[in-house]
């Protein structure tokens, strides 16, 4: 299970270094392919690709031409890449994407059970404040 939070760096080529405890996890129990996109452009979410692969499949039950299937299908793949971890475990973020959910320097990276979410640190901490647990 992904869970907690670990902070990190996205480089000056748009790689993010997952912290060791994620990237252990995901290998050991999916592989190395990922899935790497978002719904809002707020943030990056990055799936292991079998989990993914249950996301589409539960996505193909739905009627085709649903509004919803469609809108959420839209927005993962213009945001979408499949990509795989490098030789040092780290992860592209595409440009369309790094420049959308303002990935660079200092992030968070967020388990989310079965999936990890990135966020822009200072988005987030604004993110945090402006949307209180109530």
């Amino acid at each position: 299970m992904l869970r907690g939070s670990y902070p990190a760096k996205i480089d000056d080529k748009g790689r993010l270094k997952l912290p060791s405890a994620f990237k252990a996890f995901v290998e050991e129990q999916h592989g190395s392919g990922l899935y790497v996109t978002s719904l809002t452009g707020d943030s990056v979410l990055i799936y292991p690709m079998p989990v993914w692969l249950e996301v589409e499949q539960r996505l193909e039950r739905m009627p085709a031409q649903h509004p919803a299937r469609k809108k959420f299908l839209d927005r993962v793949n213009y945001y979408g890449q499949v990509v795989e971890f490098d030789t040092q475990g780290r992860v592209g973020i595409a440009p369309r994407l790094r420049d959308t959910a303002g990935m660079t320097g200092d992030v968070d990276v967020l388990g989310q059970v079965d999936f990890l979410e990135v966020w822009n640190h200072d988005r987030f901490l604004s993110t945090l404040q402006l949307e209180p647990f109530t």
